[in-house]
C-alpha cells in the first residue's frame, strides 16, 4: 500500500520524484522558447515549468538542477495579466535577491516584463506612462514598479512544493531553494524562463 504522502502526490497528477527535460534544448516550444535564443545557454538559467510544477536550472544548456514546485491554490490556467488574479506570469525575466522578503530565501522575478507591459496597456490596464516606465527599468536591469494594476512582487520562495498554496508566487522546498541559490551567478541575477 502506498505512504499517504505518495497517495496524494498520485492523486494530484504529481510524481514523487521531479523530472525535468536533461538539456534547455528540449525544453518545451512555445511563444517565448526559440531554438536559436542563445538564454537558452545562459549559466544559471532557471525554467519554470508551470503545469509539470517543476524549476529546472541549466548550466550551459545542460540540466544542473530539477525541482518540485507549488503554484497558486486552485493553479488557474494562463500568464498573471492582473493585480490579484492568483497567476504565474509565462514569458522571459530576469531576477535578482530579496534578502527583506518575509518569504524564506526569496528570489524576485522582475514581471511585469515589455510583453506583460505592452498587453497590458493594449488591454487598458496600464496607461503608456507606465509601460514606459517598466521598459525603462527593464533596460536597466533592475526590478519594474510593483505598485500597477499588473500586479507584481512574484517571488520564487521556501515554505513547501508539495500542494499548490501560494498567491501567484513558485515555491519550492526551503533546502532545494538553498541549493538553487548556491548554483545562480552573483546577486542572483540570471534569466528566468516561465512556461505553461
Amino acid at each position: 500500500m502506498p505512504s499517504p504522502l505518495l497517495s496524494l502526490l498520485l492523486a494530484t497528477g504529481l510524481s514523487a520524484e521531479p523530472t525535468c527535460p536533461a538539456t534547455s534544448a528540449a525544453l518545451p516550444r512555445s511563444s517565448h522558447v526559440t531554438a536559436d535564443d542563445p538564454r537558452l545557454m545562459g549559466d544559471g538559467l532557471v525554467v519554470v515549468l508551470k503545469q509539470a510544477r517543476r524549476v529546472a536550472l541549466y548550466q550551459e544548456g545542460s540540466l544542473a538542477g530539477c525541482w518540485r514546485a507549488a503554484l497558486a491554490s486552485g493553479y488557474p490556467a494562463g500568464p498573471k495579466r492582473e493585480q490579484g488574479d492568483m497567476k504565474t506570469p509565462e514569458g522571459w525575466y530576469r531576477s535578482s535577491d530579496k534578502p527583506w522578503s518575509s518569504f524564506y530565501g526569496a528570489i524576485a522575478v522582475h514581471y511585469p516584463n515589455a510583453e506583460d507591459a505592452r498587453v497590458g496597456r493594449e488591454a487598458g490596464r496600464i496607461d503608456a506612462a507606465t509601460e514606459a516606465s517598466i521598459v525603462e527599468a527593464l533596460a536597466r536591469d533592475a526590478k519594474p514598479p510593483q505598485q500597477t494594476a499588473l500586479g507584481g512582487e512574484i517571488l520564487l520562495h521556501g515554505g513547501g512544493s508539495l500542494f499548490d498554496w501560494t498567491l501567484g508566487c513558485v515555491a519550492l522546498e526551503d533546502d532545494e531553494l538553498d541549493t538553487l541559490r548556491a548554483l545562480l551567478p552573483a546577486g542572483l541575477r540570471t534569466d528566468v524562463l516561465i512556461l505553461p
